[in-house]
């Protein structure tokens, strides 16, 4: 199905199932930004619109309603996206606007839900960096449609390792972080590079290998 036909569906589909200001929220809240999201973002690494919710109410730390942008309920994560124009978001708010948001996404947080911001800016110009965060965010939380071995796991949490130290990460790091002898760390290393997705570093006259980086453009497949 193309994304006009399914998008047309997926909020009709929420019109019907709503009454109330929730209807009314939708059919007013849901707006360009959004709708670029979806179709720019979203469905090119979907393809559908499975458990999404557009206009989710949830309530803040006051008891008052509190419409998301969308909401992502597969089951066990809660994850909550919100689109932010830097206008509306930034540039008009004032400082208890900004204390209401932080309390807000504190609330949340302790309630079960993870809030996922996206600058409108990106959505626009770079989707395919939202793409490539919103591959990684949601790929903690959903398994591989292809059987994923022991070794491809380790190799991700490898990935993962070296953004996380947002640096050059030694062979002593692995051993650290997994709790396993040099040679075996030195050789996920290599094949990680084998793979394209780390370089080496070298020393001196670029006889020894220290450490390893991010190889460019690693986020993409990751």
């Amino acid at each position: 199905m193309e994304f006009t036909d399914a998008y047309r569906q997926f909020i009709q589909k929420h019109i019907k199932a709503r009454t109330g200001e929730r209807r009314s929220r939708l059919e007013r809240g849901h707006r360009h930004a959004e709708s670029y999201f979806l179709k720019h973002v979203w469905w090119p690494l979907r393809g559908n619109f499975d458990d999404l919710h557009p206009e989710y109410e949830v309530l803040d730390w006051r008891g008052r309603s509190y419409f998301a942008d969308f909401a992502w309920l597969p089951g066990h994560p809660k994850l909550i996206f919100e689109i932010k124009g830097f206008g509306s978001h930034v540039r008009d708010m004032d400082r208890q606007k900004y204390c209401n948001e932080l309390n807000r996404e504190t609330f949340l947080h302790a309630m079960g839900y993870q809030v996922i911001s996206f600058a409108y800016d990106d959505v626009e110009r770079r989707p395919e960096l939202c793409i490539t965060l919103l591959r990684m965010m949601l790929g903690r939380y959903q398994p591989s449609a292809v059987p994923i071995s022991r070794a491809e796991l380790a190799e991700k949490e490898i990935i993962r390792l070296a953004i996380h130290a947002a640096k050059p990460i030694r062979p002593i790091d692995v051993v650290r972080h997994f709790g396993i002898d040099s040679k075996t760390a030195v050789n996920m290393l290599k094949r990680l590079c084998g793979k394209g997705w780390l370089a080496p570093t070298l020393r001196g006259r670029g006889e020894r290998i220290v450490s390893y980086e991010l190889a460019d453009g690693v986020l993409d497949y990751f």
